[in-house]
């Protein structure tokens, strides 16, 4: 019988907390917000980019409140400008021995609108600001709404990060290959915090729950990513569900807790680029022999 896959501690699931830390610069909103109503194209909406404030005056340090009391560690995407516009909260999530990743400038500078020079200063531009303020080596990288190009992985791997969470179609950390040297890909989430303000937080408690139980029964060494954004899971009408939804699966004896770098360390030294859901759970048939006809 073959030997049910795990983690490398032994562990049947892997849980990673993913943190955004996110910031417009002037002159830029968000294009969402609780509002129902939304201006009309090409005017500031102030009130956008005043609710989106909310996640470095609060919700960050509620966020970091939260995971420190729980003891679980988070990686936290962190836009350059939060450096400039919350210095302290930057510094706070070094100290309180969270991963601190690069998320561009800002959440308006998005690397697939830029030429191929901009964006290896932007990356460049955005590691040493989060170095600088929060004293931390920076290793990984998210591109805002996951607006990479076919280049990102390499500018990446040239500036000497080792992981990048602008990964949608696999469900494991793999290996990326570029012309500047291999760097890991972690996989990112198809449902977040952002998904459930207008409607109600209880539905990012169900839909995890269900999804945490279904892994953790039937397949083994798998991965679940949560996303919580500053702006949304750090009001209290989503972090109290968080809390409880993080709780419960502390409980769980087979879970592991793991950074962002943990998992990119795992891929990077594993003897293979991508463990395919096929090669983890359908055994290798061998086709029977074939029947000599008598004649």
């Amino acid at each position: 019988m073959a030997k049910t896959p795990t983690w490398p501690n032994g562990k049947k699931l892997a849980v990673s907390v993913t943190v955004m830390f996110e910031t417009w610069s002037e002159g830029h909103a968000p294009n969402y917000s609780v509002q129902t109503t939304h201006l009309k194209s090409g005017t500031l909406d102030h009130a956008s980019k005043a609710w989106s404030t909310y996640g470095g005056r609060v919700g960050v340090w509620r966020v970091i409140n939260m995971l420190d009391r729980l003891k679980i560690p988070g990686t936290f995407f962190t836009n350059a400008l939060c450096t400039e516009e919350y210095p302290d909260a930057v510094k706070q999530i070094a100290k309180s021995g969270h991963d601190l990743a690069a998320h561009s400038y800002s959440q308006d500078k998005l690397l697939a609108y830029m030429s191929l020079a901009d964006q290896a200063a932007t990356i460049r531009q955005s590691i040493d600001m989060l170095e600088d303020c929060g004293g931390k080596k920076v290793t990984g990288w998210g591109s805002p709404v996951v607006a990479f190009t076919p280049e990102t992985a390499g500018f990446l791997a040239k500036a000497g990060l080792t992981w990048t969470t602008d990964v949608t179609y696999v469900d494991l950390p793999i290996r990326i290959r570029t012309p500047h040297g291999d760097i890991a890909g972690v996989p990112t989430t198809d449902f977040s915090d952002n998904r459930v303000m207008r409607a109600s937080p209880r539905d990012l408690y169900d839909a995890h729950i269900g999804t945490f139980n279904y892994l953790l029964k039937n397949e083994p060494m798998s991965l679940m990513t949560l996303v919580i954004h500053c702006q949304f899971g750090g009001r209290p009408l989503i972090t109290s569900v968080l809390q409880e939804l993080l709780q419960k699966m502390k409980k769980a004896p087979d879970v592991w807790f793991a950074r962002h770098d943990e998992l990119a360390q795992w891929a990077l030294a594993s003897n293979v680029d991508e463990r395919p859901y096929r090669s983890r759970f359908f055994a290798e048939q061998k086709a029977a022999p074939k029947k000599r006809l008598r004649r």
